[in-house]
């Protein structure tokens, strides 16, 4: 009877251990659950409406270079890409004829220095030995011409024949007009020249900055004509997106301001910001140009399709949660997410609005801000457990 007893007592003390361990086992896995739930709290944002814009991404700056001179292309740098530093030539056009010309001109600049010293020359002699002095002229021999010299001239200014002050004047105004217009002769020379130089520099198009060849428009052995285009050359470093932005949403739009970018690579967005507003609108489709900068190494190239987010200031600013894009979930039609109430979750459906520039989503009803949601609840996950 006893060994019963001890029998049962200890089947007794076996059972209520059993008991404990397994209360004890539900406990813990409980509150592992409850705690291994990551969470987020659903905040509180201000929004306006938004609007989406279509833009095309374009090089900081770009020149189309063009011929200045007629003749037939010697030089084309490499194919297109091919990069450039600043004063690189990028089309050479023969220049035979106008070397040959400057040729001429550096001859023609020689004489004229020539013909300038001449006229100098003659100027001096005919201020230190007066042409109306000279006896060279009169016949005869020495004592004849002397005679001459210091007695018929002398009667005849008295006479009023002649006055050898007004002809000495008269000499040397014209030795002076001969050097200016030996002076004149030369600048026209080394005007001829200088122009003949900046023809030579019209033959070669050079790099106006750093970039990257955008495309060739002629190949070598072509023969152009002046105002010909013969490539696009482009600083592409730096991207911009040209959009055509509807004069309600530019009305909100300052040069500075940062929007959301979308690029087609990808879908990768970044920030742009405002650069250039132009100042007209189109009076057709009443839309305002406006350029965007893209950060430096922005994925993609000139030509690409690009989206603008810029907002809409003529829409009233609303007020809305905003909860991670992670805690919502859908199960059918309807979005929907899990809040934590009493360390329980709840199921709450929601009606969600437009995604917002820091990864959220703005929920417009089914929140009143300040609930603790889960974030990529499991699968399994029922409402209340």
């Amino acid at each position: 009877m006893r060994t019963l007893i001890r029998i049962a007592l200890s089947i007794t003390a076996m059972t209520a251990a059993d008991f404990a361990g397994l209360s004890f086992a539900q406990t813990a896995i409980a509150q592992q659950a409850e705690v291994s739930y990551q969470t987020a709290r659903v905040s509180t944002t201000t929004s306006g409406s938004q609007a989406t814009v279509g833009g095309t991404v374009i090089p900081f700056k770009q020149v189309t270079l063009t011929a200045q001179i007629p003749g037939r292309v010697t030089f084309l740098i490499g194919l297109e890409g091919q990069r450039a530093t600043a004063g690189e030539v990028l089309v050479q056009i023969g220049d035979e004829a106008i070397q040959a010309q400057r040729r001429a001109a550096t001859a023609q600049i020689s004489q004229a220095e020539a013909a300038l010293r001449n006229s100098q020359m003659q100027y001096s002699r005919e201020l230190y030995a007066p042409r109306v002095d000279s006896i060279s002229g009169f016949p005869g021999m020495g004592v004849p011409a002397t005679f001459d010299q210091f007695f018929t001239r002398g009667f005849a200014n008295s006479f009023g024949n002649s006055n050898t002050a007004v002809e000495r004047q008269a000499d040397l105004y014209a030795r002076g007009v001969g050097i200016n217009q030996a002076q004149s002769a030369m600048l026209q020379a080394q005007a001829n020249l200088e122009g003949l130089d900046a023809r030579l520099r019209d033959s070669r198009s050079v790099a106006p900055f750093d970039g990257v060849v955008i495309s060739r428009l002629v190949e070598v052995g072509d023969t152009v004509q002046p105002g010909m285009p013969l490539i696009n050359y482009a600083y592409t470093d730096y991207l911009r997106i040209d959009a055509e932005v509807p004069v309600r949403l530019a009305a909100g739009l300052n040069v500075g301001m940062i929007v959301r970018a979308r690029l087609d690579v990808g879908g990768v967005e970044v920030d742009a910001k405002v650069a250039q507003i132009f100042p007209v609108a189109d009076p057709k489709r009443h839309t305002v140009r406006v350029k965007f900068d893209l950060p430096f190494d922005t994925p993609g190239g000139p030509g690409m399709y690009a989206e603008v987010t810029i907002p809409d200031s003529s829409v009233p600013m609303r007020t809305e949660q905003a909860l991670p894009a992670e805690a919502l979930i859908w199960r059918g039609s309807l979005p929907s997410v899990f809040v934590l109430e009493n360390g329980k979750p709840s199921l709450r459906i929601v009606r969600v609005g437009y995604p917002l520039p820091d990864g959220r989503v703005s929920v417009v009803s089914g929140l009143s801000g300040g609930e603790e949601v889960i974030l990529n609840p499991p699968a399994n996950l029922i409402s209340g457990d």
